[in-house]
Formats: C-alpha cells, structure tokens, sequence
C-alpha cells in the first residue's frame, strides 16, 4: 500500500471531517454523472453543472490538503 493510500486510510477512519468530504465528494460526482448522462441539458442545468464541479473541485482539495498535512506531521 502506497503512503498516501496509508493515509487516506487513517483519514477515513480517525478524521470525521476527511470523512464526510469524502462522502460529499461522491455524492457531486455521482450527480454529475447523471447530469452528463442527458443528451440534452437545458442552459440552467448547464449552470448547475458548473456549480457542482467547482464543488467538487475545492472538496478534493480541501482532501488533498488533509493528506498533506497528515504526511507532514
């Protein structure tokens, strides 16, 4: 197991923060999947999905700074 999946393991299980990033992280991405899945979006549902990526985005990484963080103490 690599370092960083070492630490998203004791995140995931010590970190109750970690862990509901991690939940709200899936949660954007299984909705932008659904929205993706349409064939035809409507220009409000386009700015929606714009608002959900950017979500997305700053949870992953605040994520990825927990991570840091973690591997430099």
């Amino acid at each position: 197991m690599s370092q960083k999946n070492t630490i998203v393991a004791l995140l995931r299980n010590e970190n109750e923060e970690y862990l509901k990033l991690e939940k709200e992280h899936l949660k954007l991405e299984n909705f932008l999947k659904e929205i993706n899945k349409r064939k035809h979006i409507t220009p409000e549902e386009e700015i929606e999905r714009k608002k959900i990526q950017k979500q997305k985005l700053f949870v992953k990484d605040r994520m990825a700074e927990m991570i840091r963080n973690y591997s430099d103490q």
